[in-house]
């Protein structure tokens, strides 16, 4: 078949490298001009991701640029130790990049498919006989399939869904990031400072000591700002922490130079049915949660499952299978994605009472049990893999 994927981050290139190895005709389009550079550590926890990480052939080269994770020391404004949070609270079993994670699955499926950059659809018209797609660039084609996998913004879920069928859901923080260099000589832990309803946090960058990495969160109702606009989006974050003590004004300092900055609001979406009868949500443009639940974990075996499904048979059918498959597990860690309400409280109080509680080795091994649990929710159908394809067991 023909299949059109929209969105090069993870899902797309994801489900590119197992559609192309089937022998579809597969392109990728993307509204970056290249794959983007920035972008926080994502982590996969449990056996399920790193098994389909393995069945792509990507596990040991992803291993060869883990982060290896570090430990999350929260500080007060004179740097002395609240609480400790230990590496393995957030990084998983494994813990990337997403740009080097994104890169990877790229190079991986490129054999194999065409990926068209710094363009982006415009119109669907599904019919009987296919989509018919307007690019933005102006270019018109027609594909048997289109897959939209864009993210939480998605651009296919919003062409081809009615409003009715969608639920998006402000979790009421907004969550941003950029490069900085190691001016103040961080070696281990990240540093995390909170004030009530924000937190400023910077870690080392493993692999190169000289930069560091800022997570900056804060609460706050939707905002309207243009979403391809960085000034805009900075000065938001600057209005946000100006005046705060502690490191924020030298981290502060190094955003009017980044050129990647990631800043989104952390939200959730829902869809009713995640298919119509020629296109497809895939990761976070059908069952995303920003930060915290699992996504990242969640698109590559979404991807697998998809793709097993359209090795079977007839597409709809596929469609079908592939919902039935995740929807139930997803769902349940998408209600797991209180990142914000937990790294940045909105009172004192409840800043000192996350500090209390997980200073207690009962409540951090239960906090780490729960996220275990989370990660087994999903399981892998019963695909197994000869040269690249999908056979039923």
């Amino acid at each position: 078949m023909k299949v059109l994927v929209s969105g090069a981050s993870v899902a797309g290139p994801s489900v590119a490298l197992w559609l192309g190895r089937a022998g579809h005709d597969v392109t990728v389009v993307e509204i970056a001009p290249a794959l983007r550079k920035g972008g926080y550590a994502v982590d996969f926890r449990g056996e399920v991701f790193t098994t389909v990480l393995e069945r792509m052939g990507v596990l040991e080269e992803l291993r060869s640029l883990q982060t290896g994770g570090n430990a999350m020391r929260f500080v007060d404004e004179s740097g002395r130790k609240l609480m400790r949070l230990p590496a393995e609270f957030a990084g998983g079993e494994l813990e990337v990049l997403r740009a080097d994670l994104s890169r990877v699955l790229c190079e991986h499926s490129r054999a194999n498919a065409t990926y068209r950059f710094g363009d982006s659809i415009a119109a669907l018209d599904e019919h009987a006989d296919g989509v018919d797609v307007r690019f933005e660039s102006g270019i018109e084609e027609t594909y048997d399939l289109v897959i939209g996998a864009d993210g939480m913004h998605s651009v296919v879920r919003r062409l081809a869904w009615r409003k009715e069928q969608v639920v998006e859901r402000h979790l009421n923080y907004y969550v941003a990031g950029w490069e900085v260099p190691n001016t103040l000589g961080i070696t281990g832990d990240s540093l995390m400072y909170n004030v009530p309803g924000k937190l400023a946090s910077v870690g080392v960058d493993r692999r190169d000591p000289g930069l560091a990495g800022t997570l900056f969160l804060f609460k706050s109702p939707v905002l309207e700002y243009n979403r391809r606009d960085l000034d805009q989006q900075k000065a938001i974050i600057r209005e946000q922490f100006e005046g705060l003590g502690w490191h924020v004004p030298e981290l502060l300092k190094g955003l009017p130079s980044a050129t990647e900055l990631y800043f989104d609001s952390i939200s959730r979406v829902r869809v009713d049915r995640w298919s119509t009868e020629r296109i497809v949500l895939l990761g976070d443009a059908g069952y995303g949660a920003t930060f915290g639940a699992l996504g990242t974990g969640t698109a590559v075996v979404g991807a697998y499952v998809l793709a097993g499904e359209l090795a079977r048979g007839n597409f709809r059918t596929a469609f079908d299978r592939y919902e039935a498959a995740l929807r139930k597990a997803v769902s349940t860690t998408q209600d797991g994605s209180r990142a914000g309400s937990f790294l940045a409280p909105a009172t004192r109080f409840g800043i000192a009472s996350r500090n209390w509680m997980l200073d207690k080795p009962f409540f951090m091994n239960q906090m780490l049990k729960m996220a275990q649990n989370m990660s087994e929710l999903i399981e892998v159908p019963a695909y197994s893999v000869k040269e690249g394809n999908f056979v039923q067991e």
